[in-house]
Parts: C-alpha cells; sequence; structure tokens
C-alpha cells in the first residue's frame, strides 16, 4: 500500500502473540519518508487510558535492522588549536 505525503493507516494486529507485541500497526509517511508505527494500549497510574507509539524504519529483508533504543554516535573532527 502507498501512502502520500503527510498520511497513513493504522490497523488493529491480529498477529499480536505476547504483551510486549503492538496492540496496532500500520504505515504512515512523513515529509516523504515512509515508516513504520506501532501503538500500545496502557493505562497510566492514575487510571487514564493513552496510546504509547513507536516509529521505526520499514523492514527490509536482508537489511541489517537499527535499533532505535540504542545511542548513535559519530566522530567529530576536533580542531587542535582551541582558545583555551
Amino acid at each position: 500500500m502507498e501512502t502520500r505525503n503527510n498520511t497513513g493507516a493504522i490497523f488493529k494486529n491480529d498477529n499480536k502473540k505476547a504483551e510486549n507485541h503492538p496492540d496496532y500497526k500500520g504505515k504512515v509517511n512523513v515529509n516523504g519518508k515512509d515508516m513504520e508505527v506501532a501503538l500500545w494500549l496502557k493505562t497510566s497510574a492514575k487510571g487514564v487510558k493513552f496510546m504509547s507509539a513507536s516509529f521505526s524504519e520499514p523492514f527490509v529483508k536482508g537489511e541489517p535492522q537499527i535499533q532505535n533504543n540504542e545511542p548513535q554516535y559519530k566522530t567529530l573532527d576536533v580542531n587542535d588549536d582551541l582558545p583555551f
């Protein structure tokens, strides 16, 4: 299914087999970038119902997947002529 810019669709996850699996899943396009979205139905400590969301790059078979919860680091080129 192709999504237009800044649109998407989310469906109930009929394949949920464990508590940590999302209740709803779908695909969205934000500013021209396709993303997958997962939603969990939750209840706060005060009893307020809400949805928790997670966004990830679309799965491509054979490509390594980057975990969103792992920090990504870049090496900076630092100039040795610091003013202090």
